[in-house]
């Protein structure tokens, strides 16, 4: 296991009793956008700690933050950075907020007849969920993607049903594509969907798109390759169509790092520069308390914190192995220093 400047932090904390000890239990909660990586993360981590025992569930960003703040979990994921309210609800100056990689939504669809990949533009993605754009061979869908035959196909557009990271990050891309968007719908963890249906979470959204043909729904890249969704690339601010990938996940987050200032760090990463970013990029977050209220015992607070360590170094490997963006140096030496604020009865 690589040493991180957290994981001397925490050996300050001097937990003597920490290496007899029983069974430790933790528990997060909150996005589904990093959920598979999260779930690998736990599974490596546990067989090498085998008394250790980490659950997380993937019940949304809203979810998460809502659980953080009401102290029923050690942690929370969101892909959402917290806003002033939440904050506020929170304690500003006792929260620990941190990248814990980047990842991509893609435009996933399913039209097993259409050969080729489909591209689009933030525009035309805004209009189909507008409902303005509700056939696959709509003009301005053919005309930015010459040679490919389209079905006179109603177009079933899909969407997270619950308060998501997801959603967060693809309606503020959408509006900035589109001021009629941004008027109408606009952005948020929730928005109200004028058309198609909804599901709840990743999952929810996947299967949606896997089991009506002609869907089209917005999901994390990691749930398309899993589920082998077909999905599309997107026109980026430099006028490229870019496919999500790591590296071009990896290329939007690169400016990333003089945004992100103190413990509460944030950044957003979508509609990016640069030839070869992909558009609708985000970081996902991991949230805690600075003080790990959330911890009942020392042991809690020690595991917790040596977990995080090896998240942010062994797992940084896994998370491009499992095709999110793995946070680049200049972002995690900032990640480094907002976690060596976490304490556990003042120590």
């Amino acid at each position: 296991m690589q040493t991180t400047s957290l994981m001397l932090a925490a050996s300050a904390l001097s937990f003597a009793s920490f290496a007899n000890a029983a069974d430790v239990r933790l528990q997060g909660a909150g996005a589904s956008f990093p959920n598979p990586l999260y779930q690998r993360w736990v599974s490596e981590y546990q067989k090498s700690h085998p008394t250790v025992k980490i659950d997380y569930q993937s019940i949304g960003s809203g979810g998460g933050i809502k659980a953080i703040t009401e102290k029923t979990v050690h942690f929370a994921g969101s892909d959402a950075p917290l806003n002033k309210k939440e904050l506020t609800a929170l304690g500003e100056t006792n929260v620990v907020q941190v990248p814990s990689c980047a990842g991509a939504v893609v435009p996933a669809y399913n039209l097993p007849d259409v050969k080729g990949d489909i591209n689009f533009t933030g525009e035309v993605l805004a209009e189909i969920y507008m409902g303005k754009i509700s056939k696959w061979n709509d003009a301005k869908i053919t005309g930015l993607n010459p040679g490919v035959k389209f079905p006179d196909m109603a177009i079933t557009p899909a969407w997270r049903s619950d308060g998501s990271g997801t959603t967060y990050v693809f309606t503020n891309f959408l509006a900035t594509q589109s001021e009629a968007y941004k008027g109408s719908i606009g952005a948020g963890k929730q928005v109200q969907w004028p058309v198609g249906q909804g599901g709840k979470g990743n999952e929810g959204v996947a299967a949606a798109v896997m089991g009506t043909t002609g869907a089209i729904g917005y999901v994390e890249l990691n749930y398309a390759l899993a589920n082998k969704i077909t999905f599309g690339g997107v026109k980026n601010k430099d006028g490229k169509f870019v496919k999500a990938t790591p590296a071009s996940v990896a290329a939007a987050g690169e400016g990333a790092v003089k945004s992100l200032q103190g413990s509460v760090l944030a950044a957003d990463i979508w509609n990016q520069p640069g030839e070869k970013s992909y558009p609708i990029a985000s970081f996902t977050y991991l949230i805690f308390y600075k003080d790990l209220s959330t911890a009942k015992t020392a042991e809690e607070a020690k595991t917790l914190t040596d977990f995080v360590a090896w998240c942010m170094a062994d797992g940084q490997k896994i998370a491009e192995q499992m095709d999110y963006a793995p946070l680049a140096p200049a972002v995690k030496t900032k990640v480094d220093e907002a976690l060596k604020g976490l304490k556990f009865g003042g120590k």
